[in-house]
Order: C-alpha cells, then sequence, then structure tokens
C-alpha cells in the first residue's frame, strides 16, 4: 500500500531554516509529480510547491525565492528547503502523490497524503 511519511517539522525562530523530507513507499516515486501543501490553523490546505518527473517545479508566491522542493527517486524521499522562515509560514504540512506526471496545484489532482509535520515560526 502506498504510504508518505513526512519528518523534519519543528519550531524555529524567523528568518531560520527547516527541511521537511517525506519518505514514500508502496510506489514507483519516479512516475508521478509529488507536491507539498500546508494548513494553518482555521484555514484551508493550500499549496506550496510541486515537483513533476522531469524536475520541473512550481511554488506558490508566498514561497517562492525562499523554498525548495526537491525529490530523490533512488531514495523514494522528497524534500521542501524551508529559508527565511516568517511567522506565517506557521502550519501542518503535508506531503501528496499527484495522480500523473506533472501535478498541478490542485488537491484534487493528489491522490495519497501524508499524516503531516508540524512546523512553527516563531516572531
Amino acid at each position: 500500500q502506498v504510504q508518505l511519511v513526512e519528518s523534519g517539522g519543528g519550531l524555529v525562530q524567523t528568518g531560520g531554516s527547516l527541511r521537511l523530507s517525506c519518505a514514500v513507499s508502496g510506489i514507483t516515486v519516479s512516475l508521478y509529480a509529488m507536491g507539498w501543501f500546508r494548513q494553518a490553523p482555521g484555514k484551508e490546505r493550500e499549496f506550496v510547491a510541486r515537483i513533476s518527473t522531469l524536475n520541473w517545479t512550481l511554488y506558490a508566491d508566498s514561497v517562492k525565492g525562499r523554498f525548495t522542493i526537491s525529490r530523490d527517486n533512488a531514495k523514494k524521499t522528497l524534500y521542501l528547503q524551508m529559508n527565511n522562515l516568517k511567522p506565517e509560514d506557521t502550519a501542518v504540512y503535508y506531503c501528496a502523490k499527484a495522480r500523473a506526471q506533472m501535478g498541478t496545484l490542485r488537491r484534487a489532482d493528489y491522490d495519497y497524503w501524508g499524516q503531516g509535520a508540524q512546523v512553527t515560526v516563531s516572531s
């Protein structure tokens, strides 16, 4: 069965950095786009970043230039490097598997999700 497990969340001060990892099992990772979403308290889950099977990347405007998504197909792991973190980045971060090779920023285009990792940025 498909499983996605996030790690690397935590508490960091404004301007700090964190790297999230997402270990994937049960699928051939190289065949699918992968993405990161986040959900802050009281808000809808929103798109953060996506990486296609050809490593084409797409970012939300709010994280562009600060976050970097990457993948290691051999290790079956997805990453999200987060730099210059801001209090508004505080949320639970979810990795997700897309239904196809490209993926988009729509939640409906993703069919498997991890359990989430808490990221808290203090001011």
